[in-house]
């Protein structure tokens, strides 16, 4: 049964314009409380946590979400901004029966959207959400007035997240010493992230930090680096650490103003879990991660496993695999031995670890791994274009394929998030995958239109 709302990360899409409504997250609300209600394994009114990032439209959607959850009879608590990982951090910490944030990530402000935690802190699963569908078909009845829920908002939550964000490192460690410059992408890290990296120790310079409801991730955030790196440079940091709108991802750039992506972070974590003797087999990537990350990863001994693209489908093959690193090359990396899912203050937490132990600048940890030439480009997806069957878009595929040979490879993937099919070419010829992907790219438009 396929799903109607529901994406690789939950509902998404342009506020205004279906679903992204206020009406719809009314009835959202109401379906997510009967289905977290009849599912709950515990006696007595069931509880919902919500938080959610800077966009103005968060105000719209948090009443409306409310409305609905205690007209189902859920008691509701209110968390404000709060990076996503903090509500599902909330969401356990409260004994909660779920929990729901309201943000459409690394998309500029006329995004939103809404994404679910389970009581344990992770995604929803795929029978939850199409239960959630299947409600929303039903007409909305309010519980009885004397079942009705209610609504309070949780005044100590960001002092606990970031107390828990500290708590991920060993007694003791220090930043002291240590130039950061952040990058808060006007979002919900903008107040936590700068606490916590000074009250270990770190000099920290912010940007990114002054969120009026319209300028998240705009010029800023781990999906535009340039301001960041070139506020490394005039800073004499040791190193940028970007977040995205809701900080659930982070990049880094080093001492230099140079990048250091989601690969690169993952390979440096495992290196030095390798080095502390506390690595798992293995580290899970996705379909998106660089060929190089996975070479060098073998030469160290360990094992890769892929998969498709979403960090739900990263944190099952870990499950699965009985390791606890993996993530995204677009920064979204998850360490299940300190939490349930991705947390770009926690991961960069991690990476500074590794700085720290191996006493080394962070372009020279990176450069243990060969980034091959990877070249991704976004065709946007108007109407009705399909991918499987098309022949022109098999046709160009195929000739990319014949082209690169065994040096590289082709993905072809429609977004979860956007209307877009990503269009990746990687080799180990830059100009052979500048040209490839370009050609490709262009064969996929004519494809689609």
């Amino acid at each position: 049964m396929s799903k109607r709302y529901f994406g690789t990360d939950g509902i998404r899409g342009t506020v205004g314009q279906a679903p992204i409504t206020p009406d719809f997250m009314l009835k959202l609300g109401w379906a997510c409380g009967r289905v977290f209600t009849e599912r709950s394994s515990e006696a007595g009114r069931c509880s919902v946590i919500i938080g959610k990032d800077t966009r103005v439209s968060g105000y719209m959607f948090e009443s409306a979400l409310e409305a609905g959850l205690v007209a189902a009879g859920v008691d509701v608590k209110l968390l404000g901004p709060m990076p996503t990982p903090a509500v599902a951090l909330m969401t356990r910490s409260h004994n909660a029966d779920a929990g729901i944030v309201i943000s459409a990530s690394h998309n500029p402000f006329e995004d939103n959207g809404i994404k679910f935690f389970s009581a344990d802190g992770s995604k929803l699963p795929d029978d939850v959400e199409l239960a959630i569908e299947t409600m929303l078909d039903a007409p909305l009845e309010t519980v009885p007035p004397r079942a009705i829920g209610k609504a309070v908002r949780v005044v100590d939550a960001a002092g606990r997240y970031i107390e828990f964000c500290k708590s991920t490192v060993p007694e003791g460690f220090s930043l002291r010493g240590l130039r950061v410059a952040l990058d808060c992408a006007h979002g919900a890290t903008y107040a936590i992230a700068p606490a916590v990296f000074a009250e270990l120790g770190a000099e920290v310079e912010s940007m990114g930090a002054a969120p009026d409801g319209f300028n998240i991730n705009q010029g800023v955030g781990s999906t535009d680096m340039a301001s960041l790196c070139a506020l490394v440079r005039a800073k004499g940091a040791d190193v940028g650490i970007a977040f995205d709108g809701d900080g659930d991802r982070v990049l880094f750039a080093d001492e230099q103003g140079a990048v250091v992506d989601g690969d690169e972070l993952l390979y440096i974590i495992a290196m030095h879990r390798t080095a502390q003797g506390t690595a798992d087999a293995g580290v899970v990537g996705t379909l998106m991660s660089n060929l190089g990350l996975e070479l060098a990863l073998r030469e160290a001994g360990l094992d890769f496993a892929r998969t498709p693209v979403g960090d739900r489908y990263v944190r099952e093959r870990m499950v699965a695999e009985g390791w606890h690193l993996g993530g995204e090359s677009s920064g979204h990396i998850i360490c299940s031995d300190v939490t349930t899912t991705g947390d770009g203050i926690v991961a960069a937490l991690q990476v500074l670890q590794a700085l720290r132990a191996a006493g080394k600048p962070l372009s020279e940890l990176a450069a243990g791994m060969n980034r091959l030439p990877q070249r991704l480009v976004n065709v946007r997806r108007e109407g009705n274009g399909a991918l499987e069957g098309n022949g022109t878009v098999a046709a160009a595929v195929a000739a990319a394929e014949a082209e690169l040979g065994d040096a590289g490879r082709v993905l072809l993937r429609p977004s979860g998030t956007e209307p877009v099919v990503r269009v990746m070419v990687e080799g180990r010829d830059a100009e052979q995958v500048e040209a490839l992907c370009e050609r490709l790219a262009e064969e996929v438009a004519r494809g689609l239109a």
